[in-house]
């Protein structure tokens, strides 16, 4: 038979059961693994998915930006102080910097904060194709008022991704 005495030993409060919790608890009022829950691996891997698909989509976008520049310089809205071009670096610059704080699990949180502040200030541009291309193809037309309605989404996406990223 096991004593109480023995149960409280540094060799035996350590171990952890199959059930997942320590044997032993600590001191009164103190923060054990007992009291903290571990998710498991499977939803571990699904929220690091969740936020790298999401890092990729903004790199991929902050690329863009940079790369063919024009087609965002054209949805840039006109009240919008200053030239196009430097907007559309700049909101390239700022989803390069979004990829790149999700991507990283430390900075995780904040990051997708952040992508989630971006994807609700871009949504003047998105308001501004709508409105250019309300002339356009029923095609050209579609892609610009579906563009709207998609950034709730990515919206709920990056608050999820920051909901699910413990605190470091």
């Amino acid at each position: 038979m096991v004593t109480d005495q023995e149960l409280s030993s540094p060799a035996v409060a350590g171990a952890v059961p199959v059930g997942g919790a320590p044997l032993v608890d600590g001191p009164a009022g103190s923060t054990s693994a007992a009291n903290r829950r571990e998710p498991p691996a499977r939803a571990s891997g699904a929220r690091d998915r969740s936020a790298l698909g999401l890092a990729a989509l903004l790199a991929g976008a902050g690329v863009l930006h940079m790369l063919v520049p024009r087609p965002y310089d054209a949805i840039v809205p006109r009240w919008v102080p200053g030239r196009a071009r430097r907007w559309t670096y700049a909101s390239g610059v700022a989803e390069l910097a979004c990829a790149a704080a999700v991507a990283a699990p430390r900075t995780r949180r904040a990051g997708a904060a952040a992508a989630a502040a971006l994807f609700v200030g871009v949504f003047p541009a998105n308001v501004q194709m709508a409105w250019d291309w309300r002339r356009r193809g029923a095609a050209a037309r579609l892609v610009a008022i579906g563009r709207l309605p998609l950034q709730v989404p990515l919206v709920v996406w990056a608050l999820g991704v920051r909901r699910r990223t413990t605190e470091s």
